[in-house]
């Protein structure tokens, strides 16, 4: 369990230096699917891989985790907690997280994936990981406090993150609910700006049937044209959610 808690830690803990965000999704002919978000943090082991490690010993994670089970051990805990973070814990269940941390070898790379029947189950991938980042009470305020700039990222009602899949037209919507906060968390940033600047957000979507047309003009479509990539810096992303918003419409 000190391992698990080590490594959701460090979800919360690579917000704050550059990593490389990939948002992938998988649909199936018939709605169904899966959803992974990976996070690379693999330099911000180079920066602090002595610091994790534990009891004179290299730290070296290859595990997979499921919040399931997390949330059963925890179940005292959580009853705890006001309804409104239970329901934010609740909504993590599905997820599992594969996590792969090696400070000799200066690696640090997360995996979140979830099975799901409908794409409308989505949801907004910062929300799920600054929740399973904010798992361990006892490191929150080092991690998920005032001291992490992103913490709140998906998760303060600044925005709303929405997918749809109907017929042949795919949909990821974000919606800025209220600019001031979304105004404020990137001129709040700091020095994390420039550590922020080497990083990447990109999606990766994949399809049962091949793709008509992608409304992301940088898109890259695949050879069997079945799906797509599309990255963009990371400041762009915090600074405006909506640019990441596509529409994809398959052949029929």
């Amino acid at each position: 369990m000190k391992k698990i808690y080590l490594g959701l830690l460090a979800v919360c803990t690579m917000l704050l230096t550059s990593c490389h965000f990939t948002e992938n999704i998988y649909i199936n002919e018939d709605g169904s699917g899966k959803v992974s978000f990976d996070m690379d943090g693999s330099e911000l082991m180079s920066m602090m891989g002595d610091e994790m490690a534990s009891d004179e010993e290299d730290v070296a994670i290859d595990s997979i985790v499921s919040f399931k089970e997390i949330f059963d051990a925890e179940r005292d805990s959580i009853s705890k907690l006001s309804a409104e973070e239970q329901n934010k814990i609740k909504a993590l269940e599905s997820f599992n997280m594969h996590m792969l941390m090696n400070s000799k070898d200066k690696k640090m790379k997360f995996n979140m994936f979830a099975d799901f029947n409908n794409a409308n189950e989505l949801q907004d991938m910062f929300k799920a990981m600054n929740t399973a980042g904010k798992m361990d009470k006892s490191q929150r305020s080092q991690a998920g406090g005032a001291g992490n700039p992103l913490a709140s990222l998906g998760s303060d009602g600044s925005t709303k993150t929405q997918y749809s899949y109907k017929g042949n037209k795919f949909t990821r919507t974000v919606k800025v609910l209220d600019k001031e906060k979304v105004d404020s968390l990137y001129q709040n940033l700091g020095q994390a700006k420039m550590m922020f600047a080497s990083s990447n957000y990109t999606l990766k979507y994949h399809f049962p049937k091949k793709i008509k047309s992608v409304s992301l003009e940088n898109a890259v479509i695949s050879e069997d044209g079945k799906s797509f990539t599309a990255e963009i810096n990371f400041m762009e992303y915090i600074k405006n959610p909506e640019i990441l918003n596509v529409e994809v419409e398959l052949e029929k």
